[in-house]
């Protein structure tokens, strides 16, 4: 069907809009999937599913939509029907996918989950969304955004790459304000998204098998400032955040606003003598600057941490969140699993799980907060190089536990430029292979050592992801005792 009997999408901009008898495809049943299609059907959509798998997670939420009204097609490496006036498409499936460009080869238009969601919004009273990207720190940032915004007594929630569906949380008419986690992944295919503020957090090598180049992945990344209304936060120990503000697209009106660890400058929040202070959102701040909290108000005041506190409270800051619940809510978070949690203490040597750290950029900033360290390290590198990595922190290493897959990459860049460190390489490829690995760290550590799970790679060929490796790392370090 030609592309010019299509639906008119134009007019689609809230759940009271009029959906019947719109023709969806769903790539994808997963929890991104399931949401689209279940608030689609919810509209009077008419939604084809298709997904390649056909396990028992595919077969529940299939049966589910099968009741309201899908037609599901598991196990269909299928493209989109031809009649379809528009395929939803989940984080998961890369651009380059043949699915994908055969649909926009047909004239098919895509939309990713943040344009489900964004078009799923109440027509009046929808919650903005406060949106945090970047390399690393995410999760920490948008749960320590929620705790502030919490903390000023604000419905808030904490939803999209972490915690709730987005799209399930803009159904939930309560809701004041959306501390939103996006993942570059997330980005592709979004166009109607008008953030009330946006963060960069950072940008490092990551996803670039994904997406095919750096170049592409950093446009994605720049993405979440399109369209922003209120204020573009950026690092300022990071040019490539600020290049991104530079070159965006915003609402007028729009300011931008950086945050550094060293003193701020006009329009930033940055850190004077242990304390966190604003010189943006504050009447005087040419003159003076606004005392939020202290480096110690910082659940682990790491200064990755400290960073994430920032850019956090910038964000709650432009939505007028007071100096006081900013404090507060640091005081009252709680950090999600698997990030620099300090596990057990055994012979005088400390156990930290940061199995998040999946690429070069975390591992480095976790092994810069530890010396002496026993780094435990490996798993899928998804195309990165470990050279810059190694050579940064060879200082700091005891010794190197390798697991993995792609552990080759790890030691070939530990023999260039950390030749004299000891490394242990553990050949076994399932999960029972972490107590191995914790016991030869342990053989290496020295009472007042480090050990440290800061893998560096994805999870996948070993664990179901990254937390079940971090459970395998605490379970085998707790059992040395």
């Amino acid at each position: 069907m030609g592309a010019q009997l299509r639906r008119d999408l134009d007019a689609l901009t809230s759940a009271a809009a009029d959906w019947s008898g719109l023709r969806v495809c769903v790539a994808g049943i997963g929890i991104a999937g399931f949401a689209a299609a279940d608030a689609l059907l919810s509209v009077g959509a008419e939604v084809v599913v298709i997904d390649s798998g056909e396990g028992d997670k595919q077969r529940e939420r299939a049966t589910i939509l099968e009741i309201l009204g899908a037609d599901v097609r598991l196990g269909s490496a299928e493209s989109a029907p031809d009649d379809t006036d528009v395929y939803v498409v989940s984080p998961g499936i890369p651009p380059h996918a043949e699915i994908i460009t055969s649909a926009l080869a047909r004239g098919i238009p895509l939309w990713g989950e943040l344009e489900v969601a964004w078009r799923m919004r109440p027509a009046e009273g929808a919650a903005p969304w406060l949106c945090v990207t970047g390399t690393n720190g995410k999760t920490t940032t948008t749960l320590m955004l929620d705790a502030m915004l919490r903390a000023a007594g604000l419905e808030s929630a904490a939803a999209g790459n972490v915690g709730a569906s987005l799209i399930d949380a803009v159904r939930r008419t309560e809701l004041q304000v959306i501390a939103t986690e996006v993942s570059a992944t997330q980005m592709p295919f979004v166009a109607s998204m008008q953030p009330e503020s946006a963060a960069c957090l950072n940008v490092a090598p990551d996803h670039v098998d994904f997406f095919g180049s750096m170049e592409a992945y950093v446009d994605n990344k720049a993405a979440v400032y399109r369209n922003t209304r209120v204020a573009a936060v950026y690092n300022v120990e990071d040019p490539v955040t600020e290049d991104m503000v530079r070159e965006s697209d915003v609402i007028e009106g729009c300011r931008a606003i950086g945050f550094t660890l060293g003193i701020p400058g006009l329009s930033m929040l940055g850190v004077v003598d242990d304390i966190l202070v604003d010189r943006a959102f504050i009447a005087e701040r040419q003159t003076s600057a606004q005392e939020l909290c202290t480096v110690r108000d910082v659940p682990n005041s790491s200064p990755a941490n400290v960073a994430n506190a920032l850019a956090a409270a910038a964000l709650a800051r432009s939505f007028g969140v007071t100096p006081g619940a900013v404090r507060e809510g640091l005081r009252s978070f709680t950090p999600a699993p698997h990030r620099v949690a300090h596990v057990t203490e055994v012979g005088g040597v400390l156990y930290v799980d940061d199995s998040k750290a999946t690429n070069t950029h975390a591992a480095q900033t976790s092994l810069r907060a530890f010396d002496p360290v026993v780094w435990i390290a490996g798993g899928q590198a998804k195309g990165q190089s470990f050279d810059e990595l190694v050579a940064a922190v060879a200082g700091r290493l005891r010794g190197v536990v390798l697991l993995g897959v792609d552990r080759p990459v790890i030691r070939a860049a530990l023999a260039a430029h950390a030749p004299d460190v000891p490394v242990v390489e553990v050949e076994r490829a399932d999960a029972e292979a972490m107590v191995e690995v914790v016991a030869a760290a342990a053989s290496l550590a020295q009472p007042g050592d480090t050990v440290l799970l800061a893998p560096g790679c994805a999870s996948w060929d070993m664990f179901r992801d990254y937390g079940h490796r971090g459970d395998a790392f605490a379970d085998a370090a707790r059992a040395l005792d």
